[in-house]
């Protein structure tokens, strides 16, 4: 679809006075949640695909919009809960593994926030990282075929902690959290499955970590004209969330990651091409 009909398109919907606060909309809030939902769990990078619909849409990024983009992934967090309960509460050691692979975020995170907060407004460093995983996504599985029939299912700590390791490389915005930590897993000869899973479990003290942050950082900017938008948001992405877990795994095993590979490829390539041809997609 052409750039500037569905620019348009965006335009008008928002003019049909549906605006709910002057920090974002209904219609831009159910649109980053349905990404947030679709891409948090799949190797293609959530983080990217919100910036590049922020640009899109013509959104203006200020404080609440940034708390809105991290904050609504308590809304996938909990559908990761809700869908393995029985395996996530289970043993005092499985926690101090997710602890352990937690530790590499959190130091990281702390000491780079500053730098992380100025490369989320860059689309181009998106697109950049969107095709270099992609390229890395189209060979991977033959990289690690033998995993697949001779991987292991548990998770020990030194693997936890190469896993958290891997994980830190998606603080660049466009390398997929799932991606590097799948990947992290792969490395140390886990099966796909086993990885998938492991982070997926991964994902909540990091994501409950990021948002947490976010929000005791940005908390005047959530006021009870907005809050009733990020829980809309939440709602959508735990619902989509749901069914992009269920449905990521079985193609994952089935399939591998080729598909994401060209996926990303593609997208990446089409906002350079847009680049040069003088089309802005930056956050303003």
């Amino acid at each position: 679809m052409d750039l500037n009909i569905l620019t348009s398109v965006a335009a008008s919907v928002q003019g049909i006075a549906i605006t709910a606060t002057q920090d974002m909309t209904w219609f831009e809030a159910l649109i980053i949640a349905i990404i947030e939902g679709l891409t948090e769990f799949l190797p293609v990078s959530s983080t990217g695909h919100m910036i590049l619909t922020e640009g899109i849409l013509g959104m203006k990024s200020n404080d609440f919009v940034q708390a809105f983009i991290i904050n609504i992934q308590f809304g996938a967090i909990l559908a990761v809960v809700v869908l393995y309960w029985k395996r996530f509460f289970q043993s005092l050691d499985f926690y101090y593994k997710l602890f352990v692979a937690f530790i590499p975020a959190a130091v990281f995170g702390l000491l780079l926030n500053d730098y992380i907060e100025e490369l989320l407004e860059s689309v181009y460093v998106v697109a950049v990282m969107l095709i270099l995983g992609g390229i890395v996504l189209v060979f991977v599985d033959k990289w690690f075929k033998d995993t697949e029939t001779k991987g292991k299912n548990d998770v020990n700590y030194k693997n936890a902690f190469v896993i958290g390791m891997f994980q830190v490389l998606a603080m660049v915005p466009g390398v997929s959290r799932s991606a590097a930590t799948i990947i992290g897993g792969m490395v140390e000869k886990l099966n796909k499955k086993a990885a998938a899973e492991f982070s997926f479990f991964l994902a909540v003290p990091t994501m409950v970590a990021a948002s947490g942050y976010k929000l005791l950082k940005n908390h005047d900017a959530i006021t009870h004209d907005n809050i009733g938008i990020l829980i809309f948001g939440n709602v959508i992405a735990f619902i989509v969330a749901m069914f992009a877990i269920k449905s990521f795994i079985n193609f994952l095993t089935s399939h591998g990651f080729k598909v994401f590979g060209y996926y990303r490829i593609i997208v990446g390539l089409i906002i350079i091409i847009l680049y040069f041809l003088g089309i802005d997609l930056s956050v303003s």
